[in-house]
Formats: C-alpha cells, sequence, structure tokens
C-alpha cells in the first residue's frame, strides 16, 4: 500500500472521524495541515476545498464518509462495521440519518437558515435519542465501530466544549445547543471514545 496521506485544518470534525477510524485499525497516515484562509492546496489535489482529502498513489478520496468506506475496504480488520448483515444494515441506517438529517440541524442554526427554534428542539430531542442508544452499552450500536466514529466529533461538544482556541461558530452551536444532565451516558461514552488512538 502506497503511503497514506491527508489535508486537515484545525478541529475540524470530518478530519476527526477519519483520524478515529484510522486509528482502530492501526493505519498511520502522513496529515498534512492546511490553513483555514488558504485552501489552495485543497482544490489543487482534489478539485474542491474541503477536508478531509485522502491520498493514497493514484487515488484521492474528498469527503468523510467516502474516505471511511474506502478504509473498510482495503483495511477490513478490525471492521468498523458488523459482519453481520442485519445489524450492518442497522449501522448503516443511523449513519445515513446523522448525516443526512441530524447534521442539517446544527448547519441550520450556524447559518441562520429555517426556524431556529425547532432547529434547537430537534437537537435536544435527538440528545433522548443517543442516551436511549447507550443504556446498558458502552457504544452507539454495541461494539465500537462506525456510528461511534461518526457520531462523535460531533457530539463531544455537549460533554466536553470547545478546546481553546477553536472559534468556530458551528462548534459553538455544538457546544451550547445540546446541554446534558450530570449523569447523561454520553458523559461517559465521550470519555471512552476520546481515550481511543487517533491515526
Amino acid at each position: 500500500m502506497d503511503l497514506i496521506s491527508c489535508y486537515r485544518i484545525p478541529f475540524s470534525t470530518n478530519v476527526e472521524r477519519v483520524a478515529l477510524a484510522a486509528g482502530h485499525k492501526g493505519i498511520e497516515i502522513e496529515w498534512i495541515d492546511v490553513d483555514p484562509g488558504d485552501r489552495s492546496s485543497v482544490v489543487a489535489v482534489s478539485g474542491q476545498p474541503l477536508v478531509p482529502v485522502l491520498v493514497a498513489g493514484d487515488e484521492v478520496v474528498a469527503d468523510s464518509p467516502r474516505i471511511l468506506e474506502w478504509l473498510e475496504q482495503r483495511f477490513p480488520d478490525p471492521p468498523l462495521l458488523p459482519l453481520d448483515p442485519a445489524r450492518r444494515a442497522e449501522v448503516q441506517v443511523f449513519v445515513d440519518w446523522f448525516n443526512r438529517v441530524w447534521k442539517r440541524w446544527p448547519n441550520a442554526i450556524n447559518d441562520g437558515e429555517g426556524e431556529h427554534g425547532e432547529h434547537v428542539d430537534e437537537m435536544r430531542r435527538a440528545v433522548g435519542i443517543f442516551e436511549t442508544l447507550l443504556d446498558g452499552r458502552d457504544f452507539l450500536l454495541g461494539d465500537f465501530g462506525l456510528a461511534d466514529v461518526i457520531a462523535f466529533p460531533f457530539l463531544k461538544y455537549a460533554s466536553l466544549g470547545r478546546q481553546p482556541g477553536d472559534i468556530d461558530s458551528f462548534h459553538a452551536v455544538l457546544a451550547d445547543q445540546m446541554p446534558l444532565s450530570e449523569g447523561s451516558p454520553l458523559h461517559a461514552w465521550t470519555a471512552r471514545v476520546d481515550a481511543l488512538p487517533r491515526g
């Protein structure tokens, strides 16, 4: 396998997805840091400005879900997806909902689109869904896997807040609009996932 490199910017939620997956699989990645104000190098390699962008030999893969799929196909052990077809489908349904539905709410709040209050209400209702998924188990859908990789970089803000130097307004939405009770299982889940290695 050719050297795997990946373009990133500081505090990127989508980049952390890739780092978590790579850490789980024991994959070494050469990280290429990009100035958020100058993404010309990202555009030059991928034709678009968003990170992460993975480069391995002649292959260039943009978009974190596509990169995660690429890693799973080429490094299947240890897996991020269950081997059982029915359980695999359950994880894929969760991932699709998170990316297509849940992520729209904080993005809309940050962009000032639609009904702010409705989006906040949806985010806060979803906290209960995540907490229920953690009832009696350590990770969202059983064993650590793709669901945790997809959700953690976003949900962690409810427990950890923003890191020093992180001035991203989207991350402020994530930190401010998902209040957790002291006994929320999301705190323990966040600590468990945060302790895992990154690639």
